[in-house]
């Protein structure tokens, strides 16, 4: 869902990044591991844990968040979940870092996105789940995703959803102006050309410049541009991938095809729904946001694979979080019992009731859930494309350790590109030159 995955707004995301990357440099015991904690707990102590009882704080933001809580208070009496709803994006990472920096008030357990994750866990902000035998859990999530909530050496969440990316695709717009459903970027890239020739009030998609999308699509063009070992961290934002990436959306871009209504405004909705915007190549949260949001929509839409660039299935993931238990937590057995039973319990068909699409390898197999159809999207069983998408994501991804920060200067730099209608390539050389000097001023070693 997208209130699980972005829109930081810049001034206070990057006063939070801040803070996280200062604390980070400060420590140098719990850098990359979280610390010692893996000594500090047994699997055994979370089962205790839940019969003993309690009560934890949890910090989330999801539409699922307070239906989960519960559930879990209904199969566990004797715990109490005192559920807090502080925000979403920026609003909740600088509250969550306030209390960090303070040593108090934390939650036990918190929602946290996994393009930020590494930047609580590399600190020592949070637990170390594997000193529960979490890390035994693996083969029930997709790559990605279990990818997604390790940080170091560490493990520090259990995947909730995931967001493999599908083109959506207006079939309206498509058959009224004889369109084919692109499978390759080129063919893409050309029926944005005959749409926009068609009727220049219509685009094939919509960009005004968003670093989550960008990386997403830098990371399904097969690139790698953020490696990160311990205080060692390397950016190339001109490599293979990124080029392959910008070789296309720069004609998009530099075209003027792209719309620049900025995305989830009410203009971007209506958009949605008139056919203004006749495609989005986003994550597999999105049907429930466009149910919710486009109901003019409903009916028009469809869902295809992500086009690619040789005609060979490949994807990227594009949002998603986890839940993270806080070192402050005076708890912890208690609150990484929870975490266990929302994404590896019963939370899971709470969560799935709600919208949620999984992450969890026998959800995306289940017949059901699969083969399921959506009057939205004109009876399309679009899960068949979705779960199909996950087992397509491209391995090997990794967010720098100031993710946040990055995401905050984005419209700073390559934002310039897109407004200038000029090539994507300089404003990701802007880009990374603005995270290698703050990097380095943050005590991290970075080459770029």
């Amino acid at each position: 869902m997208k209130s699980t995955h972005r829109r930081l707004v810049a001034a206070g995301a990057m006063i939070a990044a801040m803070s996280l990357v200062l604390v980070a440099c400060g420590s140098s015991k719990d850098s990359g591991t979280g610390g010692d904690s893996k000594q500090q707990g047994s699997p055994a102590a979370v089962d205790e844990a839940l019969k003993a009882g309690g009560t934890i704080t949890y910090w989330s933001w999801t539409p699922s968040a307070q239906a989960q809580v519960t559930a879990f208070e209904k199969a566990y009496p004797n715990v109490k979940v005192n559920y807090v709803n502080a925000g979403t994006g920026n609003d909740h990472y600088t509250k969550l870092q306030n209390t960090i920096k303070a040593g108090s008030g934390a939650p036990d357990v918190a929602q946290v996105e996994y393009q930020a994750l590494p930047q609580f866990a590399l600190p020592g902000s949070l637990i170390d789940l594997r000193q529960y035998g979490f890390d035994q859990f693996q083969s029930a999530y997709t790559p990605s995703t279990w990818a997604a909530v390790h940080a170091g050496e560490g493990l520090f969440g259990l995947p909730q959803d995931s967001g493999p990316m599908a083109l959506f695709y207006n079939k309206e717009v498509f058959d009224k102006y004889g369109l084919t459903v692109p499978k390759t970027w080129d063919e893409y890239v050309a029926a944005g050309k005959k749409l926009h020739q068609a009727d220049p009030k219509k685009f094939i998609t919509n960009d005004s410049g968003d670093a989550g999308f960008a990386t997403s699509m830098i990371w399904q063009a097969g690139g790698k541009p953020f490696t990160t070992n311990g205080k060692s961290v390397t950016i190339n934002l001109a490599d293979d991938g990124s080029k392959k990436w910008t070789s296309e959306w720069n004609q998009l871009v530099q075209g003027g095809l792209v719309s620049s209504i900025p995305g989830w405004s009410d203009a971007w909705f209506k958009a949605l729904g008139d056919g203004t915007i006749a495609t989005l190549p986003t994550g597999a949260w999105m049907p429930g946001v466009m149910e919710s949001s486009v109901k003019a929509g409903a009916g028009k839409w469809r869902v295809a694979p992500m086009p690619t660039y040789d005609g060979q299935p490949v994807t990227a993931e594009n949002g998603g979080s986890t839940q993270a238990v806080l070192k402050q937590s005076q708890n912890p057995a208690l609150a990484a019992a929870f975490v266990r039973w929302l994404n590896n319990g019963d939370g899971v068909k709470t969560f799935l009731a709600s919208g949620g699409f999984p992450a969890t390898t026998a959800d995306l197999k289940a017949p059901e859930f699969v083969s399921k159809k959506s009057a939205y999207f004109g009876g399309q069983a679009i899960n068949e494309v979705l779960t199909g998408a996950a087992g397509t994501v491209a391995p090997g991804w990794s967010y720098l350790p100031y993710q946040l920060y990055a995401n905050s200067i984005f419209g700073d730099t390559v934002g310039k590109s897109y407004q200038s209608k000029s090539g994507l390539d300089d404003g990701l050389k802007a880009w990374q030159d603005a995270l290698v000097a703050y990097g380095n001023q943050q005590g991290f070693t970075v080459n770029g």
